[in-house]
């Protein structure tokens, strides 16, 4: 429950009450946005009301589109170097397409992030201009790539720089820096995302010809990289959400569908939970450049086949999201002063870095104050950062520059490297710095309540009058409403799987109302009176329109205290004790349907390791799981209305057993995998946590020929050394087993039905 703050009281002028007509509550939320007279009321809730601003605007604009001008005459290779985030897609696809419809020659890159990371990577830059390339035109990235222009302009190639990141001291050598950050602050241009820059680019380029096809590219960027929906920024994904409904672009269109997402209704959410993650997947955990293959083919099978990729590894990307933030909130237990600072910074060794910020967004959510998700690896710390208003994160960060090994992004968004010994003096600091900036001597998760309603105000033209106020996102969140004293008059599961709630609630009137709660069963629904606090926006379902209520928190009413039920909501088949187990699972093979086996450690038929769980109605845990945080992020990631628990044991209990396996699978990757192993493949096939094959590795680097050697993420390659390194203790890895043998007994004893 967080501390919840009343609407403050304003007072609405007359001319725009009649202007905006409809229920008061949206005229009261623009006064409060700042918005008081007509005119700018009329240009916020309409795109057809707002004059863009013009994008000669952006400083050396003239002088990209003469460069790119003369490559087009001329016939010159065009690179677009980008990104790997959906951002950074957009902007790639948008350029490419849009250059190739004006006749241009062009080809594009997408850095790697395991092997090149962010920015432009010299080595693979080098190779590409020794191809013939002309021009190199960036797009969500560049600003601060001083070396690599350097190196393409004493080779006589010219780049030109669009980007969107803060600046740094001095700008590189660019024939031309195309930047909304060089503008005044304040200034309708200049909170716009690196793909609203290329459009921008682009849109100049095309003269007179339309470039509005263009912006259902812009509209997915601006969601996804969470930009400030104010002037030009809200104009342009309200332009772009427009062209999703009507004419999106096929790639976008498959994704649509197996997102089960009407394009006709497509809302900002339906990208920001929908589509955005599917991209985002590819450049967290493999590599980005099918995104844009994606985002500008109009082959059918192509698009089949890389919307088929984008699913798997979604399903990868949300087992680890959910696993990192198990791991993240397991240390806040464990120590409570983390959320004494104004900035919560955790650390976690091996925690995967391609799903930090996701994490942190929604650490964000939880806490109300900036957060920081880094990543531990040989005594080095690397990972994202997200903020709130009030706190520009890149400048909280700068203060900190000296801890540091390199840093960059935006206001709010950012990610940085450092030695891992600096990271407490660096939360400190940060946190000074953060607790200034947004000028709170105390920091608590709070929501702000835009207005108590009764229940029987809510319906279908209501939401839909709210929903005027729309696209929602930074800078203008979706209204949030509360009514008071109210009780649960009914409750049922909902979805395929039943891992929501669908509620029926009745105010203190007696009207009745229903509300949803997604994942409602992670959490325990209060019983008797209780305030509620809820969205409301219009919804389709089957063709049928209705308003939507959403659950976001409660606290107790006035005089009243919350009692929770605190019971799972799955049910349980216990046959932890039983010995017969293989007749047991064929049994459960022919009763129940959606049946998902996991097991780790062993080799069994039809079972999935805990990297490749996804939802199912049944879950049967073959293998007892080796940590808590494993556990819990596992239950997150199926949502199980029913859990079949049998509790097998990994083959693998001893350090020797352990070391032994882990050195056969070395030299099996170094014959038939070009000496290539991945950490998900250790840790499965043995059944032990990543933190205990980490140890075990060192171990094995100090006591044998092989070496096995951390690269990044989950990858790690192998050499054999013929010095053997000085002798590194097994006692950590023998406390390290013991604790996963404790925690196998403990859970074969506990009583997951209560």
């Amino acid at each position: 429950m967080k501390k919840w703050t009343d609407p403050i009281t304003v007072t609405v002028p007359d001319d725009l009450r009649e202007a905006v007509g409809g229920h008061v509550i949206v005229a009261e939320r623009l006064v409060r946005q700042g918005i008081r007279d007509v005119a700018t009321a009329r240009r916020f809730l309409s795109a057809d009301a707002y004059v863009p601003a013009l994008s000669d605007a952006l400083p050396d604009l003239d002088k990209a589109i003469s460069r790119l001008q003369r490559a087009i005459r001329n016939g010159e290779q065009i690179l677009v170097w980008g990104d790997f985030d959906v951002d950074g897609q957009t902007s790639t696809a948008l350029l490419v397409s849009a250059l190739r419809d004006l006749g241009a020659k062009v080809s594009y890159h997408v850095p790697n992030r395991f092997s090149e990371g962010h920015g432009i990577y010299v080595p693979t830059l080098k190779k590409l201009l020794d191809g013939g390339i002309e021009l190199v035109v960036t797009c969500d990235t560049g600003i601060s790539a001083h070396e690599a222009i350097d190196y393409a302009k004493s080779v006589g190639v010219d780049v030109v720089i669009t980007d969107h990141h803060s600046l740094p001291e001095t700008l590189p050598d660019a024939y031309a820096t195309v930047n909304p950050m060089r503008l005044e602050e304040g200034h309708a241009l200049r909170e716009l995302p690196g793909v609203g820059t290329a459009y921008k680019v682009m849109q100049a380029l095309y003269g007179n010809q339309s470039s509005d096809h263009l912006l259902d590219l812009v509209a997915m960027g601006i969601v996804a990289d969470v930009m400030v929906q104010i002037d030009d920024t809200r104009y342009l994904l309200q332009k772009g959400l427009d062209v999703l409904r009507n004419s999106p672009r096929a790639g976008l269109k498959a994704l649509m569908a197996r997102a089960d997402i009407t394009p006709q209704d497509l809302t900002e959410t339906d990208i920001g939970f929908g589509l955005a993650p599917r991209l985002n997947a590819l450049g967290r955990l493999a590599d980005a450049n099918p995104a844009v293959e994606l985002l500008t083919t109009n082959d059918s099978m192509v698009i089949t086949e890389l919307v088929n990729e984008l699913e798997g590894l979604n399903q990868k990307r949300k087992y680890l999201t959910k696993q990192v933030y198990a791991g993240v909130q397991q240390q806040i237990e464990i120590d409570e002063s983390l959320l004494k600072y104004a900035t919560l910074v955790v650390a976690g060794e091996g925690w995967y870095t391609g799903v930090v910020g996701i994490v942190a967004s929604r650490l964000v959510e939880d806490y109300d104050r900036p957060v920081l998700v880094l990543s531990e690896s040989k005594g080095k710390i690397k990972g994202s950062a997200r903020s709130v208003a009030g706190v520009n994160i890149v400048d909280a960060i700068r203060s900190q520059a000296d801890l540091l090994d390199g840093f960059g992004g935006h206001n709010m968004a950012a990610g940085l490297s450092m030695p891992a010994e600096n990271l407490f003096e660096f939360r400190r600091g940060l946190s000074t710095v953060a607790r200034e900036m947004r000028g709170k001597a105390d920091i608590e998760p709070t929501l702000s309540i835009d207005a108590y309603v009764d229940f029987e105000t809510i319906d279908l033209a209501f939401a839909d009058d709210i929903g005027r106020l729309a696209p929602f996102g930074n800078g203008n969140p979706p209204l949030t409403l509360a009514t008071k004293n109210v009780e649960v008059v009914k409750r049922r599961t909902m979805g395929s799987r039943g891992d929501h709630l669908d509620l029926r609630l009745a105010d203190e009137n007696g009207n009745e109302q229903r509300v949803v709660w997604w994942f409602g069963d992670v959490d325990a629904v209060p019983s008797g009176k209780f305030d509620i606090a809820y969205t409301v926006r219009p919804n389709v379902f089957r063709g049928e329109r209705s308003a939507m209520v959403e659950w976001l928190d409660v606290r107790p009413a006035e005089g009243a205290s919350i009692t929770l039920n605190t019971k799972p909501q799955y049910a349980v088949v216990d046959y932890r004790h039983h010995t017969n187990a293989d007749a047991l699972l064929a049994q459960v093979h022919k009763q129940y349907d959606d049946v998902l086996i996991w097991a780790d450690g062993i080799k069994l038929e039809d079972a999935v390791d805990r990297y490749h769980l996804q939802e199912a109605e049944t879950l049967v845990v073959w293998t007892i799981p080796c940590d808590v945080t494993v556990w819990k992020a596992s239950l997150r990631t199926v949502q199980p209305s029913r859990l079949i628990l049998f509790g097998q044991k990994p083959k693998i209990q001893t350090p020797k057993s352990l070391i032994e396996t882990l050195i056969g699978m070395a030299k099996y990757a170094l014959r038939e995998k070009q000496g290539l192993i991945h950490m998900p493949e250790m840790a499965s096939l043995t059944g032990h946590s990543e933190v205990t094959i980490r140890e075990a590795l060192r171990w094995i680097n100090s006591h044998t020929t092989l070496t096995i050697k951390h690269e990044d993420d989950d990858l790690y390659s192998i050499y054999t050394d013929a010095n053997i390194p000085k002798t590194h203790d097994i006692k950590r890895l023998s406390l390290l087993m013991k604790e996963t043998a404790a925690y196998w007994e403990h859970w074969l004893k506990q009583d997951f039905g209560a």
